[in-house]
């Protein structure tokens, strides 16, 4: 079983990757350090908070959790996950469009909870 098929579920299509991976950083066509494996980076990512799970129980496969820490840190500072999202959100099945609860405020009535209304 090859590692795109591991990390299906959570990880890019061909497609998807095909329209991201000529923008990403660390390109062998680019100035700079070459990227070992950015397409196994954003998988790890997209893995890790599509899972919810804290980086150091990211699985072994995806390498080192404190690297990818770092690098996710560094791509998060120069804007880069600004343009992954762009891309992705694009994408008319819209699997990647994520919401997570814990940072959407609502106030107490807002559920419906039966209170007293001034008269």
């Amino acid at each position: 079983m090859g590692l795109q098929t591991m990390v299906g579920r959570y990880g890019l299509s061909d497609r998807q990757w095909q329209q991201l991976g000529p923008l990403l950083p660390g390109r062998a066509d680019t100035v700079g350090v070459t990227a070992k494996d950015n397409r196994l980076f954003v998988d790890a990512v997209l893995y890790r908070y599509r899972a919810g799970i804290p980086w150091r129980d990211l699985p072994a496969r995806f390498g080192d959790f404190r690297v990818i820490h770092t690098r996710h840190c560094r791509w998060s500072k120069k804007g880069i996950w600004e343009l992954v999202f762009k891309v992705l959100s694009e994408d008319v099945d819209n699997e990647y469009v994520m919401l997570d609860s814990t940072i959407v405020r609502a106030h107490q009535h807002s559920a419906g909870a039966a209170g007293s209304e001034k008269k």
